[in-house]
């Protein structure tokens, strides 16, 4: 009786590690079939049309900020103090 249940156990041993094989290649492709869309390069929307001319963010005299194209400033660029600012705008 012991003899015959290990012919069973041998007989059915390759056939059960050959689909624990096949399972598990399938596993892995599964896997790596669903990890490439993680991998490639997502196109990014932009929120903002890009601009090809440089701007400047400015303050106006009524305390509002303005953008300003960099070719139409040809003062000479020079931090003001803050006491100056103050007295600058208009309240």
């Amino acid at each position: 009786m012991n003899n015959n249940n290990e012919e069973i156990i041998e007989t059915v041993s390759p056939a059960r590690r050959k689909l624990i094989w096949s399972v598990g290649i399938l596993s892995l492709f599964a896997a790596v079939a669903s990890s490439l869309p993680f991998f490639s390069k997502k196109d990014v929307i932009a929120c903002k049309p890009e601009s090809k001319k440089r701007t400047l963010t400015m303050l106006t005299q009524d305390g509002k900020l303005v953008e300003i194209d960099e070719s139409l400033i040809t003062a000479s660029r020079k931090k003001i103090s803050n006491t100056e600012l103050q007295n600058w705008i208009k309240k």
